[in-house]
């Protein structure tokens, strides 16, 4: 595994990672996945859609605005290392883009705004895995631990576009007051949750549109 400086300190970016959608073999059939990241060195530019050098496969689900960019918490690796036994991680292994540090899902909020390097994103929802986080982890059943583990990362829309680098601090310049937390929205739509809390997460307003389709939808058919 990469070893993080001792010196990192606070809410941090320790790595950034793209990759291009690139086609396997899984399951006797040919899948086009981007879910292989890999960590790059210097200066990235972060665009209203991904990161320089970044793509994905089914723009149906992945990718668009509302998720430019996808962060997870270093902090979960080594859950994940002793969860699974395994000690083979590098950065990107759960599909990020953003690998961080003290960004964990419940002290962040749907709507956030957060300072990295010369951009500036907005946390819109959780990340729901697929299929596709088993083939990255050699593992079919990964998918359902990691949602039942709900250590999900969370992805974010650009509001300004900038260079971002690794090492770069990652500050919280607007808070969303009265929102929900990444943990509690992950909740609400996979396990579930009371009317008044459908109609408070539609309300949200940096919650993206297809998370926010979803909680009208759920309130329709009570």
């Amino acid at each position: 595994m990469n070893k993080l400086s001792p010196n990192v300190i606070g809410m941090t970016l320790i790595s950034i990672n793209v990759g291009l959608p690139r086609e396997i073999i899984h399951g006797g059939r040919e899948v086009t996945t981007g879910i292989f990241k890999a960590p790059v060195a210097g200066p990235v530019r972060l665009g209203r859609l991904n990161l320089a050098g970044d793509g994905q496969a089914d723009l149906r689900v992945h990718g668009g605005a509302d998720k430019a960019v996808y962060a997870y918490p270093f902090e979960h690796y080594a859950f994940w290392a002793k969860e699974l036994g395994r000690h083979d991680f590098s950065h990107g292994q759960f599909g990020e883009n953003f690998t961080t540090m003290g960004l964990l899902e419940d002290e962040v909020f749907i709507g956030d705004v957060f300072r990295i390097g010369d951009a500036r994103a907005q946390v819109t929802q959780p990340r729901s895995p697929c299929f596709k986080l088993g083939i990255r982890m050699n593992d079919e059943n990964f998918p359902a631990r990691f949602a039942a583990a709900n250590r999900t990362g969370f992805y974010l829309r650009v509001l300004e576009e900038g260079m971002v680098k690794a090492g770069d601090a990652i500050d919280r310049v607007e808070h969303a007051t009265g929102s929900m937390n990444v943990r509690e929205i992950f909740r609400l739509r996979h396990v579930g949750g009371t009317r008044a809390e459908y109609e408070r997460a539609a309300r949200l307003p940096g919650l993206s549109s297809s998370w926010r389709d979803a909680f009208e939808k759920r309130l329709a058919e009570k």
